[in-house]
């Protein structure tokens, strides 16, 4: 039975070389552009067409878009409305990686840290440049809470700098232990499947039962957390905007 990590071995397809360093077009390249293409072909035809009665995809394109209007409406306010097509593209984009990953076969992205935490310090960089362009150095307020003792200061400010430089490390963690977990234990019950049913049919049937239990919650746990990964950015967004 192969190791239940193999899974997550990123393997070269296509070989490149850059001023010495590998670029090579990869596994986890390949399934980043097949999401990405995949989603935008979906979005581009659901918005095709358009009627008054809409259609599967139609409603599934406007589910979505009303489903991240209404997060960003409500963690950010009205001037998070420019900043609605990143939000959208982000919430797809690691949705598409997580459920294209359930693919038997497919390569889960989603599941390495070099991935996730690419994008989590990507919003983290962005959305601190975004504050200091609106505050300048007034931004730094937002380490040091208002209406808290002045005396307090040496042990606030510390606290509140950490956390706040731990957000590209917590968000990134989230999802690569969760979607990486999940698969792990996947493909250790698949493995029990096929052990113990090439002998006993019987007994493979549990094993079988757990995994298609296991299948409904992967599905359910790869929407959650690119839910999670998309409102937390939101909500940072919104820290850097009102210094909240």
């Amino acid at each position: 039975m192969a190791s239940p990590l193999e899974q997550f071995q990123i393997k070269p397809i296509v070989h490149l070389s850059l001023a010495g360093y590998d670029v090579s077009f990869t596994n986890s390249a390949l399934w980043m552009t097949i999401a990405a293409a995949t989603l935008s072909l979906v979005l581009l035809s659901s918005a095709r067409g358009a009627s008054l009665v809409p259609g599967r995809l139609q409603s599934l394109g406007e589910i979505m878009y009303e489903f991240i209007a209404g997060m960003v409406r409500e963690n950010v306010g009205d001037e998070g409305k420019k900043y609605f097509p990143f939000f959208f593209t982000l919430f797809c984009f690691v949705l598409g990686g997580n459920l294209f990953g359930l693919i038997p076969g497919a390569f889960t992205f989603t599941s390495h840290i070099v991935v996730t935490f690419s994008l989590a310090l990507a919003i983290f960089l962005t959305i601190t440049v975004i504050g200091f362009a609106r505050h300048g150095t007034h931004f730094f307020s937002l380490f040091f809470p208002s209406g808290a003792p002045l005396a307090t200061a040496p042990i606030l400010i510390p606290i509140e700098v950490i956390s706040y430089m731990a957000r590209p490390i917590s968000l990134s963690v989230r999802l690569f232990a969760n979607m990486t977990v999940g698969h792990i234990i996947m493909k250790i019950f698949a493995g029990f499947v096929i052990s113990l049913g090439a002998y006993f049919l019987v007994p493979g049937v549990v094993p079988f039962a757990v995994l298609v239990g296991l299948s409904a919650l992967e599905f359910f746990v790869a929407a959650l957390q690119a839910y999670i990964f998309t409102i937390l950015s939101c909500i940072y967004l919104n820290d850097a905007i009102h210094l909240h």
